[in-house]
Order: C-alpha cells, then sequence, then structure tokens
C-alpha cells in the first residue's frame, strides 16, 4: 500500500514538472517570436564638413532638408568629436574605436601608400568584422583611404561587399586621383560613369533592397568623399579646380551649372550631398525598414579653410580654425543619430562624445560583447543618446603630429606643435577659444598636462606597431 501510494505520488510530481517545463518552453519558445530583430545599422561618414555646413546647425543659406530632417527624426549632437583631424586617422580610429596611437595608424596616406600599402596594421579589427559575429551583412560604399595593399582591402578585413576608391579624394566626376582611375568593385578596378555621391548613394539603395529580401540585419558604411574640396591633382592640366555638383543641386538654389561664385558652387555641393543622403533614408522607407535601422550621419574632421585647399568658403560656425588643427573648427563635427522609438526624436544632445565611441554602441546595439582580447578607447554612447546618461568620458585626448590637444568636461588644453606653450580654454565660457587662461590658471595646465602624461604611457599598452611603407623601386 505505501509503495504503490509512493509510486502514484512520484507520477504526480513528474507530471507537474513536466507541465511546468512544457510552460517554461512555451513561454521562452514565445519570448523568442516576440523579441525585437537585431538593428540594421547605416553609418554616413562625410568628408571635411563643418560644424556650421548645415541648416540644423544654424547656416541658414544653406539648403540640407534630408539632414535636417534627419535630425527632428533624432537627436542633433552639439559636442561630439573627432579625435584627429586629417581624412585617414579618423577613419582609422572610428572604424577600430581605438586611438590612432594605439591602432597604429598616425599619419594621412600620401597617393602610393592609398594605392599599395598596409596602413592600417593588419592586427586590427574593424566594424563588420565584430558585426559579421552577429550574423550581419556588410558593406561598404566611397571612399576608404585606409591602405589597399592585400590583406588591408574592405573584401579582406570584413566587408561582404565593397564599391569605391582607395584614395583620400577624387575627381566627383572622373574619378580620378594623381592621374589614375581610382573606382574599384571588391579587389578589381571598375569603370563606371556619373557623380561619385550619386553613384555611392546607388550602390547603398540597392544593397539595402537586396538586403531587404533576405532577412538578416546589415551593416552598411557610406563614406561619402562629398564635401571634400576637389585638388588640382585631379584636374586636367589647365583645368581650374572649382567645387563639383550635379545640375540638379544649383537648380535647387536657381543657379546656373556655369556658377562661378566659389561659396554657391561649395553650397551646390552640400545640397547634393544631402540629396544622396535622402534617397538611402526613402530606400529604407520603402524597404520597411525605417523603424529597425540606427542611422549614424558624422563628418571625418571639420572644413580644410585654408584658401589653397578648401578655397576658404566652408564653416566652422562660432569655432575656431579648422582642420587638420585640434582647435574646435577642426575636431567638433556635426553628429545626427536616428533610431525610431529608441532615441527621443528632436532631441538636442550635449554630452561629450567621440566617433570612437560608435564602435562600442553597434556592438551593444547589435547584442555583441565588448571585445576581451585588446583595449577598446571608445564608450557605448547609446544611454547618452537614449538621454539616460550623462557624458561616458572623464576626457577626450587629440592627437596629429606633434600636436596635442585635451578636454575635460569644459576646460580645453591644446599644444598646437610641439615645444609651443600649453593654452587652456573654458568652452563652456569661450567657445571660440579666443581668451587663453593658462597664466592664469596653472594649477589646471599642470594637472591636465599631468593626466596627459598618463595617457601617452597607458595608450601605448595594446598598441599594433605601425606598418613603415616602402615603395616598390621604380623601374628604369
Amino acid at each position: 500500500m505505501e509503495t504503490t501510494h509512493h509510486r502514484q505520488h512520484l507520477t504526480n510530481i513528474n507530471a507537474i514538472t513536466a507541465h511546468i517545463t512544457s510552460l517554461l518552453l512555451a513561454s521562452l519558445l514565445a519570448l523568442h517570436a516576440t523579441a525585437a530583430p537585431k538593428p540594421n545599422i547605416v553609418f554616413i561618414y562625410v568628408d571635411n564638413l563643418g560644424y556650421g555646413d548645415l541648416g540644423c546647425y544654424g547656416n541658414t543659406g544653406i539648403k540640407t532638408p534630408r539632414i535636417d530632417q534627419l535630425a527632428k527624426e533624432g537627436v542633433r549632437c552639439t559636442d561630439f568629436y573627432v579625435v584627429a583631424s586629417t581624412c585617414t586617422v579618423s577613419r582609422g580610429a572610428v572604424l577600430t574605436g581605438r586611438y590612432p596611437m594605439r591602432n597604429g595608424l598616425t599619419h594621412q596616406l600620401g597617393s602610393e601608400e592609398n594605392w599599395h600599402g598596409v596602413g592600417l596594421p593588419h592586427r586590427e579589427r574593424i566594424m563588420p568584422q565584430y558585426l559579421k559575429e552577429a550574423g550581419y551583412g556588410t558593406a561598404c560604399f566611397g571612399k576608404w583611404n585606409i591602405g589597399f595593399a592585400p590583406g588591408s582591402r574592405p573584401t579582406e578585413r570584413g566587408f561582404d561587399e565593397f564599391f569605391g576608391f582607395r584614395s583620400g579624394n577624387i575627381n566627383y566626376f572622373t574619378h580620378t586621383y594623381h592621374g589614375e582611375y581610382d573606382m574599384f568593385k571588391g579587389v578589381e578596378p571598375h569603370r563606371v560613369a556619373g557623380y561619385s555621391g550619386e553613384i555611392f548613394a546607388d550602390a547603398t539603395c540597392d544593397y539595402i533592397k537586396r538586403q531587404a529580401k533576405g532577412g538578416k540585419p546589415f551593416f552598411v558604411y557610406l563614406p561619402l568623399n562629398a564635401p571634400h574640396y576637389v585638388s588640382s591633382i585631379n584636374m586636367k592640366a589647365g583645368e581650374k579646380p572649382q567645387w563639383q555638383a550635379p545640375d540638379s543641386a544649383f537648380a535647387a538654389y536657381g543657379w546656373s551649372p556655369g556658377e562661378s561664385d566659389e561659396k554657391r558652387r561649395y553650397f551646390a555641393v552640400l545640397t547634393a550631398m544631402d540629396e544622396n543622403v535622402g534617397r538611402v533614408l526613402d530606400t529604407l522607407d520603402a524597404s520597411g525598414m525605417r523603424q529597425n535601422t540606427l542611422v549614424a550621419f558624422i563628418s571625418d574632421m571639420g572644413p580644410i579653410l585654408r584658401p589653397t585647399h578648401g578655397l576658404g568658403v566652408a564653416s566652422a560656425g562660432i569655432y575656431r580654425n579648422g582642420a587638420p588643427t585640434l582647435y574646435e573648427g577642426g575636431i567638433r563635427v556635426p553628429a545626427i543619430f536616428r533610431w525610431p522609438g529608441k532615441i527621443p526624436a528632436g532631441s538636442v544632445n550635449r554630452a561629450m562624445l567621440s566617433h570612437l565611441d560608435l564602435l562600442p554602441a553597434f556592438l551593444d546595439a547589435a547584442g555583441l560583447p565588448l571585445p576581451k582580447d585588446r583595449v577598446l578607447d571608445g564608450r557605448n554612447c547609446l544611454p547618452a543618446l537614449l538621454g539616460e546618461s550623462p557624458s561616458p568620458h572623464e576626457r577626450i585626448v587629440f592627437q596629429l603630429g606633434d600636436a596635442l590637444a585635451q578636454r575635460e568636461g569644459s576646460l580645453k588644453l591644446i599644444r598646437p606643435k610641439a615645444k609651443a606653450p600649453w593654452e587652456l580654454y573654458d568652452l563652456a565660457n569661450d567657445p571660440g577659444e579666443s581668451k587663453n587662461l593658462a597664466a592664469e590658471r596653472p594649477a589646471d595646465v599642470a594637472r591636465l598636462t599631468a593626466a596627459l602624461t598618463r595617457w601617452q604611457t597607458e595608450v601605448k599598452q595594446d598598441a599594433s606597431e605601425a606598418v613603415i611603407y616602402k615603395p616598390s623601386p621604380k623601374k628604369p
């Protein structure tokens, strides 16, 4: 009798256990079925755009309606920085999430090194290599500029697809750099006609449409070459370098494509860039992907304002100088993020953030952990962008060549060249860096220089060794 009762008791327990297990399994399956899919990520990195070059950043003469609308639909950052104010170094930093002194790419690549050099050391990992681990499709359309030797090319560094150019800048229509045609598809030269911005936008739109049919998340890196100035090295002999835009961009202002005023021509370049960004956003909408796509729009550096390079018509707004200096005009850049349902629409974020923060933010959005095999200098900026927390940084350091700077809170310490005296500015009261406080506040100078010295030691940890480019001997 006791044995029968005992067996019945065990049977009841097993039945209850099986029922609970079934309920838990059903709950887990339901949770999995209703969990939000991983977001798509579209990262638009434009070239030499000044803080004062967009309507949403206060430029009342420019026509940039699509980017202005993007800001209304997301968050516009006011204190967003790049840590180096030249194209190559900025790109190596943003893609790795590591300071240039740590990732080993600290100088601007010249023509031969752009074409044949290693550039960013192969030990470094970049955004697509991480995101592929979460099942992302990956593509890059536009400017590369961090080395194109075997092993350095985009499709060898995590991108499934690449269509763009190797170098630092090209002619917008002929696609030449230093007299050589410079458009590539994958690792092979690829001839194509048209305005470069439209070509890269077309490729991006086509990729998004294809990915919409596949069902897996994707990461698109769209490094547009606009609004980089047109260099004389990319023009035909005797041809005047001038800002290049399609006829439609001039027509937006009622101007002729033959317009001679360089500022007007520059405005047309910006409007063409805006139109191409808009086409990408429209494709996300048409593909039903707006809600589940994180869009980041950032400039790789401030404007070059020298008449010999940028023709002196771009704008850093109220900020001092432009690239390649480390004054605010060279390193404080436009940055806009949109993620519907996550980032509050129409918000303005004043947290001190940097482009190094994008990689950790993208990893977080994709549900990936931070890497354990290397140091990341960036910090996840999503909590700040969502309005949930302040800046994740106590300090941000800026370096290019022998110029060095650091921001802590509202204080900015800068040495514009080696052996120059330190300068100190309070950006809260003097955003234009017009009053040097170094003599008045020696204690702050001493404290911040000590912090920089510690940083210079720390950044050597887990650092990749720079690859010195040695050009092949020219044939006689």
